[in-house]
């Protein structure tokens, strides 16, 4: 009994460590943390759906959590749980940014885009970096751009700029 609880306790604890650094992170935790690029949104926190969210509602965060992957509801993560979880998680952060575009870029109010939709919400200047691209890029002047002078422009712009910010680290492609 001791090390059921005790095992229980520390993937709990891991669990919980986890949802609490996503958190924390805010603004770009990182990609496919469900709680997007903004956090948690307010209905992941509110846990019972009534429009408030109380201390008890954030400090059952972990133990929700947890008890959503675990389908079969035998108190144990398995690796399959664990990844149905973090795919759910993907998928509803996208359905909830799909969403988000579609209300943002309907204009006719018809609940989908059309294409003279999205192109009205194209940044201004797209024409122009089109053109950059062609001008760094297409080094014969044919009009269009083979993988070779692709590879050739983009290695001459990473040497010129030299190592990405981070040292290196992100400097470019990591092929492991």
């Amino acid at each position: 009994m001791k090390k059921t609880t005790l095992l229980t306790g520390v993937t709990l604890a891991a669990v919980l460590a986890g949802s609490l650094g996503a958190y924390a992170a805010g603004p770009g935790n990182g990609p496919g943390r469900a709680e997007g690029p903004r956090g948690p949104s307010f209905e992941m926190l509110d846990l019972d759906g009534d429009g408030i969210v109380t201390q008890a509602e954030l400090a059952g965060q972990a133990t929700y959590r947890f008890e959503q992957a675990d389908t079969d509801g035998d108190g144990f993560l398995t690796a399959d749980e664990m990844t149905a979880a973090r795919e759910a998680a993907r998928a509803d952060a996208a359905a909830r940014r799909q969403a988000a575009m579609i209300e943002r870029l309907d204009t006719d109010g018809d609940g989908k885009l059309s294409l003279a939709e999205m192109e009205a919400a194209r940044p201004q200047g797209a024409d122009r970096m089109a053109e950059h691209f062609f001008d760094r890029f297409d080094a014969d002047e044919d009009g269009s751009v083979t993988a070779e002078e692709f590879e050739t422009a983009r290695a001459d712009m990473q040497e010129r700029r030299g190592p990405g910010r981070f040292g290196g680290f992100f400097g470019g492609r990591h092929d492991n």
